[in-house]
């Protein structure tokens, strides 16, 4: 399950971090990480939504780690939203 480390690495994240998150024991974290149990389904689906991808790109059947095409455009609001926030705040100074 390398893809949860490299999810948790990329966004900067110590397994104690995802532990907290999602219910899952950070000793279960690293076994996953280092291939010494697998997750069962629940922590697949918990760990899945955390991160916001597909169980199927947690368990290396698809290269896509886009959970679907709503999320992106909420992600995309929500980057919109903060931009317009940034620009309002450079031009009032």
């Amino acid at each position: 399950m390398n893809r949860i480390k490299a999810l948790r690495e990329d966004r900067d994240l110590r397994q104690t971090d995802v532990a907290k998150a999602t219910g899952i024991d950070q000793r279960s974290l690293s076994n996953y990480e280092n291939g010494k149990t697998n997750p069962d389904s629940l922590s697949i689906i918990k760990l899945a939504h955390f991160f916001g991808v597909t169980c199927d790109y947690l368990l290396g059947v698809s290269d896509h780690n886009i959970l679907n095409s709503d999320s992106i455009l909420s992600q995309l609001g929500e980057m919109e939203k903060s931009i317009k926030e940034i620009r309002k705040y450079l031009t009032n100074k």
